[in-house]
């Protein structure tokens, strides 16, 4: 594996790989690499004949300086796993190599999302998706990729992607990819290594209240179902709902009656202590 760390080179490997007509994969991570990330790769290895993964911790996709600040590093671990797992190149940035010029110079630009990106994590996080649309789409640029590779576990943030790339007419196939859980159920996130020992034994009780919560859906309503998901979570110590919607899984808007929609998901983020989680489940799939 190489470790490519400007624009420039990584235009010069993509361009060589391109000239022998190597397919590209592309996994954009922001680092503090676990099995969830790795099963991203280990798609796109069996998918493309070259894979590229990228490690950078995007300053443009925080509207929290603390998140930002405190988010978990360890580039030494994720470039061992990496080529562990088979990539053949990691773009790892610096924040001056994406963004010349300084963050701010960087920001003129709207990116034309629609309503997927106004509801839940966008209406809890100003301009979060901004900032995802701008180093993807930057990345996408950079890279050429033909597919890139993203989790489930960010539902919200697919379906605007899928959005960005529509209207920025960017050619690429972007593959969802299945979350990634602990044995306990703890869908694996960065996140995950800030929880206290005590933290991270109740936090699978989120995925445990959504997994019980599709049975109990069967025969209850739509808000019966979400008020019964939020009073067991915030009924456990340290745990609090910041929202829980239940969604059309095409569109993101809220649904009230389950006969809306043929796919119906859950989408839902926790504060455990100080640290954000989020999860989802579906509740009806398309047949």
């Amino acid at each position: 594996m190489i470790i490519l760390r400007t624009v420039n080179d990584v235009r010069r490997y993509v361009s060589e790989q391109k000239g022998r007509h190597a397919s590209i994969g592309l996994v954009p991570t922001m680092g503090a690499l676990h099995a969830g990330h790795l099963s991203l790769v280990e798609k796109a290895v069996k998918g493309n004949d070259v894979v590229i993964a990228s490690v950078f911790v995007n300053p443009t996709q925080f509207n929290n300086p603390v998140d930002l600040a405190t988010y978990p590093r360890d580039e030494e671990s994720d470039f061992r796993l990496l080529s562990e797992a088979g990539v053949s190149a990691v773009f790892a940035p610096s924040v001056e190599e994406i963004y010349p010029g300084g963050v701010s110079a960087h920001s003129g630009h709207v990116y034309d999302l629609g309503s997927v990106a106004e509801v839940m994590e966008g209406k809890y996080r100003p301009g979060h998706f901004q900032g995802v649309a701008q180093i993807v789409s930057l990345l996408f640029r950079i890279v050429t990729p033909d597919r890139a590779y993203f989790g489930e576990k960010d539902f919200q943030q697919i379906a605007v992607i899928r959005k960005m790339i529509e209207t920025e007419g960017i050619d690429v196939e972007i593959i969802a990819c299945p979350i990634k859980r602990a044995e306990d159920g703890l869908a694996l996130s960065s996140r995950n290594a800030l929880l206290t020992e005590e933290q991270r034994k109740i936090a699978p009780d989120i995925h445990a209240a959504l997994k019980e919560s599709v049975e109990y859906s069967k025969t209850h309503s739509v808000r019966a179902t979400h008020d019964s998901v939020v009073e067991r979570i915030d009924a456990m110590p340290e745990m609090k709902v910041e929202y829980f919607e239940i969604v059309d899984g095409r569109t993101l808007e809220s649904i009230d009656e389950w006969e809306e929609s043929p796919w119906v998901v859950g989408c839902i983020t926790v504060y455990c202590g100080k640290v954000r989680l989020i999860d989802n489940i579906a509740y009806r799939m398309p047949k």
